[in-house]
């Protein structure tokens, strides 16, 4: 199925979770927020969430400093 990771066409398995998204895509859980169709999916949920062709998912990973 199609799904848009940030901004970005990519094709990804049929009922993926937003964990193993994560997880293929090298994204650390615990650092990052994720939102899907324009709704924050907390870390707990990213493990039942499952992607749909058509999704928008976006990662937002944070960056420490001052």
């Amino acid at each position: 199925m199609q799904v848009q990771v940030n901004g970005e066409a990519m094709e990804r398995p049929d009922g993926e979770t937003l964990a193993a998204l994560l997880a293929a895509l090298g994204a650390s859980s615990g650092r990052v927020a994720v939102m899907l169709n324009d709704d924050v999916i907390p870390a707990a949920e990213r493990a039942a969430r499952r992607l749909a062709a058509g999704d928008r998912v976006e990662i937002l990973t944070f960056a420490g400093g001052g």
